[in-house]
């Protein structure tokens, strides 16, 4: 590997700035391994023996909202992340230091750090590897610095930190490290679930997700992360699949076509709920509704990673539909509609992709048969067609105003009626003959209660989404 090293012009500039006061500063962590594997940093971070208030009055724009020496440089269009030289002291919670003492030195700062690959400094000039980190890059090989159980046992989080740059960097763990995180595994139900979700996260978007999970059940850690999909394990499937559940779910993982982490966790889920639905023994056993019951765990799972409502809406909607079924000749366009309706046409391509790596997870070698091929060409075809009460020629406000209805739950039921007669037939969405048939349903409803209506409404709606989805 060659040096020096070459640094973006603002972080050069906030280097020099702090040595021109009379400080030391380096540059530090993960960005200069990055450099070194000729990878893009996502950030820049420099540490010295300034104290934060010596750094704030050195640059004009900054911020320091932390107890642990932090203060973000705004550089140009970059912030930079500069730190003060501390050293750290007991980790009672497993996750942050009790105290922390600044102004000590480069050594000590360079000692708390987590793996020896992070603990390198560069000052401009010249690198500082107290712990041969260089010499792990080369090799790549995760290590920790100093004792591996100190390390954990510092913050906890760190194991699944090790885990995670394995997979994204292609690295394999020292084994005194990773011995420690087999020995130390519990320790994670210290580390908050947003902060077990973020690095979930980064593990499946990595390049090798399989790697990822894969090393979470063998250290034990996903015993405590997450244990529904742990239940998979060894758990036999029917003559439809020649892997088990767990391996089955990983292998769809590694094989998702998508890059979108949500489906790609999709993806990791869709079978999760085999395990508790298993009918039988052998090649005949069955697993009817995991779909439903993978949705509900699914969301468990995600609630208790403390994951968005909208992302948690997005990968259970996945994983309750990744069963929908389609075959040329027996679905009419009126089928397709329906089952565009119940996905979502904002929904499909993710749903495509889910199911995509459901079959490649299989061990077939193809990804797209014939008739999902179809059913994408049958898509485009009648994705312009009403499939919501909104692309109907008439709303709710004309049926109140035509009909003298108030605003309730009959309107609705009339209009979910006409929708359903016209993804029948988009012919039949005209003005009149939506405004005709309406005013039979209007007098179909004449003597039903608003709480009738409600209980109609409920009804339907489930009965156009579900039942109906592929009608025709």
């Amino acid at each position: 590997m060659s040096y020096p090293i070459k640094l973006p012009a603002e972080v050069q500039q906030v280097l020099t700035q702090l040595q021109t006061a009379g400080f030391e500063a380096y540059v530090v962590g993960g960005c200069l391994r990055d450099v070194l594997l000729e990878r893009e940093p996502n950030d820049w971070d420099i540490t010295t023996n300034a104290l934060p208030e010596q750094i704030q009055t050195l640059f004009e724009h900054t911020l320091y909202l932390n107890a642990f020496g932090t203060v973000t440089v705004r550089c140009a269009d970059m912030d930079i992340e500069v730190t003060t030289y501390r050293s750290d002291g007991q980790y009672s919670d497993f996750r942050h230091p009790d105290t922390v003492e600044f102004g000590v030195s480069l050594e000590h700062d360079l000692a708390r750090r987590d793996f020896t690959i992070n603990a390198l400094a560069y000052n401009g000039s010249g690198l500082v590897d107290y712990y041969n980190g260089v010499s792990d890059v080369e090799h790549g090989m995760v290590r920790a610095v100093g004792q591996a159980t100190d390390r954990f046992q510092e913050d906890a989080l760190r194991m699944m930190r090790a885990i995670r740059l394995s997979a994204q960097l292609g690295f394999n763990i020292e084994p005194n490290t990773w011995q420690a995180i087999g020995q130390q595994a519990v320790l994670i139900e210290h580390v908050s679930p947003e902060r077990q979700r973020d690095e979930l996260i980064k593990m499946i978007s990595s390049d090798d997700p399989l790697r990822a999970v894969w090393l979470l059940l063998d250290s034990g850690l996903i015993h405590y992360i997450l244990p529904e999909l742990e239940a998979g394990v060894g758990v036999q499937q029917n003559l439809h699949h020649i892997y088990t559940v767990f391996f089955h779910n990983l292998l769809a993982l590694q094989y998702c076509p998508s890059d979108n982490w949500r489906v790609r966790l999709a993806a990791l889920l869709h079978d999760v709920g085999k395990p508790f639905v298993k009918q039988g023994q052998g090649r005949l056993s069955t697993f009817y509704n995991h779909e439903h019951v993978g949705a509900k765990l699914t969301r468990t799972i995600m609630k208790r990673l403390a994951f968005a409502n909208d992302d948690i809406a997005t990968v259970t909607h996945l994983v309750k539909h990744h069963m929908f079924y389609y075959n040329v000749g027996e679905i009419t366009d009126a089928g397709v509609r329906r089952l565009l309706r119940r996905v979502g046409l904002e929904h499909i391509n993710n749903l495509m992709a889910v199911r995509i790596a459901d079959r490649l997870g299989s061990g077939v070698q193809k990804d797209k048969p014939f008739k999902l091929l179809e059913l994408e060409r049958r898509i485009e075809y009648v994705q312009q067609d009403p499939i919501s009460t909104s692309s109907l020629a008439i709303d709710g406000n004309d049926i109140m105003r035509d009909f003298g209805l108030l605003p309730g739950a009959k309107v609705g039921v009339v209009l979910h009626r006409l929708l359903d007669e016209v993804m029948d037939d988009p012919t039949r969405n005209t003005m009149e003959y939506l405004q005709q048939r309406a005013g039979q349903l209007v007098a179909d409803l004449a003597n039903v209660s608003e709480a009738q209506a409600r209980n109609i409404m409920r009804t339907y709606r489930a009965a156009l989404a579900d039942r109906n989805a592929y009608k025709g």
